[in-house]
């Protein structure tokens, strides 16, 4: 089982129920079976001694070949590699496409780091915003890297010879800023781009048909969709991908066989669930504003959100998460959480239940004083309650 895209005729909705199933009929299942092994029979001496070096060196397994130990390849997570790949696949491009999936979305930006600090180019050019971890993780240095943080129009400027990434998220966490990536691997040049797809997910946003050269997702997000597994996954072309296998053989931040059989399972209602939450996270929105009590929405479906004009040519719609700033601050913020009995004040996102959070304290506590969110601003992940239900429930707490 390959982690690579294979090209296929079918479009992104039949990809995402079918992709990763490719070896199924000769196994005679039709659903997803799950691969527990911690570790597999060896022909003789020398096959395991290849398929070890194989794998030590990054490079899928071939056909045949024995999987050696789970924490170098497993069969249940390379149909879920496999089938992220697929839906990461720019339309009309001829270089395929190949996925490593880790224990989770700050496991898979870290190999990402490592990987670029492992081809002693260790500075890092990122965006704000971007989510709390990531920022946390690049402003510590902990991986060796050094960052230099920028707006969007100054990402050139701050490339130097060392410079090995550009980190960018869009939309960025929690205030769901667009940003241009056209633009921003324009500007990066031979520098690669690393996109921070978890918001828009392959329904909405291909970062790798828009010039990056990483799209990474925290799987545990929209991928998975029901918040019961954790998990993270980046999709890119070979030469990368095959130095990401390595490391996330040696740091061991592997996904298990059963977060990869959930993750995958949630993909066929992807698409589904997206259009769903995003056409009432539009219309959340839309009342958010009116209220005495907002000051600010922020959401990329509304034209002041959207300056550039990117819902409709880079994404193909502006997405279920909605971001709002209170008039009262914090003490509202306090308030508003209080008081609601249908929407679960709780981190995270992308689950078909509606969460929210105050970011400032919990996401992005760690973030620098100068790039936290305001006291005020509230992050909504819109599921797939009925949406007078929310608006009812958000309506008792902004009371």
């Amino acid at each position: 089982m390959m982690t690579t895209s294979e090209r296929s005729p079918y479009r992104l909705d039949s990809l995402a129920v079918h992709a990763g199933h490719d070896d199924l009929g000769a196994l005679g299942v039709h659903a997803l079976p799950i691969d527990l092994s911690t570790t597999a029979p060896l022909d003789s001496i020398d096959s395991g001694g290849l398929a070890y070096e194989a794998l030590a060196s990054g490079s899928p397994l071939s056909p045949g070949m024995p999987t050696v130990y789970r924490r170098a390849w497993n069969a249940t997570v390379a149909r879920f590699e496999g089938a992220i790949a697929a839906l990461e696949q720019p339309d009309g491009e001829s270089e395929t496409v190949e996925a490593v999936a880790f224990a989770s979305g700050m496991a898979a930006m870290a190999a990402v780091l490592l990987s670029r600090v492992q081809a002693g180019l260790p500075h890092v050019v990122a965006v704000r915003p971007l989510y709390g971890g990531t920022d946390h993780l690049l402003a510590t240095g902990i991986l060796g890297t050094t960052v230099t943080f920028v707006d969007a129009d100054s990402v050139q400027e701050a490339i130097g010879p060392a410079t090995g990434l550009v980190v960018v998220e869009s939309p960025a966490n929690p205030t769901l800023d667009l940003l241009d990536i056209r633009d921003i691997a324009r500007q990066a040049g031979s520098v690669p781009v690393l996109v921070d797809n978890t918001f828009a997910t392959p329904v909405l946003q291909r970062p790798l048909g828009l010039g990056a050269a990483f799209s990474l997702h925290s799987a545990t997000k929209y991928i998975g969709g029901h918040g019961d597994a954790m998990g993270g996954v980046v999709a890119t072309r070979a030469e990368y991908a095959r130095r990401l296998r390595p490391i996330r053989t040696i740091t061991g931040g592997v996904l298990d066989p059963w977060s990869a059989y959930l993750l995958h399972r949630g993909l066929p209602t992807l698409p589904l669930r997206i259009r769903a939450q995003q056409a009432s996270a539009a219309r959340i929105a839309e009342w958010l504003a009116q209220q005495i009590g907002v000051s600010r929405v922020f959401y990329p479906g509304l034209a002041e959100c959207d300056p550039r004009g990117l819902v409709g040519t880079q994404m193909t719609g502006p997405g279920a998460m909605v971001a709002f700033e209170l008039a009262g601050g914090f003490a509202s913020a306090e308030r508003l959480c209080a008081r609601l009995s249908l929407v679960t004040h709780a981190v995270s996102l992308g689950g078909v239940d509606t969460l929210i959070q105050h970011p400032a304290a919990l996401t992005h506590r760690p973030v620098a004083s100068t790039a936290k969110p305001g006291e005020g601003i509230m992050r909504l992940s819109v599921g797939l309650e009925d949406v007078e239900d929310v608006i009812a429930d958000l309506a008792r707490g902004l009371a």
